[in-house]
């Protein structure tokens, strides 16, 4: 692969996602009309205020408390809304390690403050590393208040960079995503839900 930078989405690319855990453990709280809100690609309501940096975790969590009238804890709620993520299967991160011996790696994920704490914790803390370690430098929606699949994302990334979009590789599950990153220059690549992409690279 002729590229010199890969950018990796983290949801759906890096970890596995499970959208129906998620909306099972939230409707068993009393949120019944949480299919409306939860998207695998991008939230609405409440979830996308977090999502974007609009509100803080706990201004998030006080809101799921008014919405469903319930004195729930910070740790249920956290539990619920992390069911969504399954985990990072260890090639994935062994291929991150590998890679950054022969590309400059970064990520730019749509997420946000309770989900991005589990990942440092349950996934990049991998055979002692962290996620510093696995990527040049990361972008993270909650942190910039903006979102995939607009431009101004990934022209953020650009601009903070210096890399060159035809020097450049994205990968992420997310079809819309991959069309805004083909406008700018940057070659994408979509796989599907659970797919082994390391292909790529072998």
């Amino acid at each position: 692969m002729n590229k010199k930078n890969i950018i990796f989405d983290l949801g759906g690319v890096l970890v596995d996602l499970n959208r129906d855990r998620c909306m099972n453990n939230f409707k068993a709280l009393g949120f019944h009309n949480i299919d409306e809100l939860i998207d695998p690609f991008e939230q609405e309501g409440i979830f996308m205020q977090l999502e974007k940096g609009i509100i803080t975790a706990k201004e998030f969590r006080e809101k799921i408390r008014e919405e469903l009238n319930q004195p729930l804890t910070d740790a249920q709620i956290d539990d619920a809304w992390n069911s969504f993520l399954v985990g990072f299967p260890s090639y994935k991160l062994d291929l991150l390690l590998e890679l950054r011996s022969q590309y400059k790696l970064y990520l730019l994920s749509n997420t946000n403050e309770i989900h991005w704490e589990w990942c440092k914790e349950h996934g990049f803390a991998y055979k002692g590393y962290n996620e510093n370690n696995f990527f040049e430098k990361i972008f993270l929606s909650f942190e910039m208040q903006k979102t995939k699949p607009s431009a101004a994302i990934f022209q953020t990334v650009l601009n903070e960079t210096d890399i060159i979009p035809g020097e450049t590789f994205f990968i992420d599950d997310s079809p819309a995503n991959c069309e805004t990153a083909e406008i700018l220059g940057i070659a994408t690549y979509t796989p599907k839900p659970g797919e082994d992409w390391s292909h790529l690279f072998h």
